[in-house]
């Protein structure tokens, strides 16, 4: 089977595509969870239960700018990654006396998707800001389906929120942080899985290579490998969703000037008011040790189950929808290779 770049790309992308329409509310109720405001919109102090009403409205807000964009995104990851894989791979020496290579396989895999990560993220962040963002949005609840209809656009409402295009690239290197090693444990654990479980089933001579026994063997191995790594980087994601969220309250300098000078005539601290109006950018670890202080270790991994299942069902068809797309595109051109 062989692939050119354009396969890679359409693979990539048809598999985005179709994991984000479908994963798309489990995503938006993570983001709600671990909100610094969770307490104050989703849940019900006075019946000590969340507010499902609330939390279960709009669950697809936002969801235009991210499959815009997913698609480059994941078409850039996946080329770079399959790219990456095969130079590392052709120039990983051998072992003297052995067919063993010099540096293990999984190392190469997660070498190559940690490139392959960067990439993806700086043209995911802006994206992924929006959408955080628009996810947070109490839209009112319409009268009619008609009224519905003409309400203005979520995610156009929290573009406005924005001042200046460098806020929407707030958490680039949140995003990279929580990616990076989630990556670098998915893809070894994913490729080990793969390769096992084709091996096994070589063994008991029950293995086809067809197309729909690709699908179910990529799937079941990218959705174990993605839930455990989702699990174990749920914090950084959790700081990562915080400092996204913060993004719009970014002033500018102009309206950082006049806020400085309105606490001035008040004698209020300017230190607490730059932390208050967001004129100061908190690092990751000071975001950290605020979730701590508010709600311990637990805060830290708020929302770990909800993102391990969404993970789980997420790679799976991800990678699944990706790896048979490569494989019926590769057969598509052997084929017509062998026609001509």
């Amino acid at each position: 089977m062989s692939n050119s770049h354009t396969d890679v790309l359409l693979a990539g992308g048809f598999a985005a595509f179709t994991v984000d329409l479908l994963v798309y509310p489990l995503d938006t109720l993570k983001t709600r969870f671990q909100s610094p405001d969770y307490k104050k919109i989703y849940y019900d102090a006075s019946q000590n239960a969340i507010n499902r009403r609330v939390l279960f409205r709009g669950l697809y807000q936002g969801v235009g700018s991210v499959i815009l964009i997913t698609i480059p995104s994941s078409g850039a990851f996946f080329t770079t990654y399959e790219a990456v894989k095969k130079l590392f791979s052709a120039a990983n020496p051998t072992l003297s006396g052995s067919k063993s290579p010099l540096i293990p396989q999984p190392l190469i895999h997660s070498a190559a998707s940690a490139t392959a990560e960067l990439v993806a993220c700086f043209i995911l962040t802006p994206a992924e800001v929006l959408k955080q963002n628009a996810q947070m949005i109490q839209k009112p609840v319409a009268s009619s389906k008609a009224a519905a209809a003409f309400q203005p656009s979520v995610t156009i409402q929290a573009l406005k929120q924005f001042k200046k295009p460098s806020q929407l690239f707030r958490g680039y290197t949140a995003l990279a942080a929580r990616n990076l090693p989630f990556t670098a444990m998915q893809f070894p654990m994913f490729e080990h899985l793969k390769e096992s479980i084709k091996e096994q089933r070589k063994k008991n001579g029950t293995f086809t290579g067809g197309l729909g026994e690709t699908a179910a063997i990529t799937a079941m191995s990218a959705g174990s490998a993605g839930s455990v790594a989702a699990v174990i980087t749920t914090p950084v994601d959790v700081v990562k969703t915080r400092i996204m969220l913060s993004a719009t309250a970014e002033s500018s300098e102009k309206d950082a000037m006049k806020e400085v000078e309105k606490a001035r005539q008040k004698g209020q601290s300017l230190d607490k008011l730059a932390s208050n109006k967001g004129v100061t950018r908190k690092s990751g670890l000071t975001v950290a040790r605020e979730v701590l202080h508010e709600s311990g270790v637990k805060g830290l991994f708020r929302g770990a189950i909800l993102r391990a299942a969404w993970t789980a069902l997420g790679s799976g068809l991800y990678l699944g929808v990706y790896e048979s797309g490569r494989t019926w595109l590769g057969d598509r051109h052997n084929d017509s290779g062998e026609d001509q």
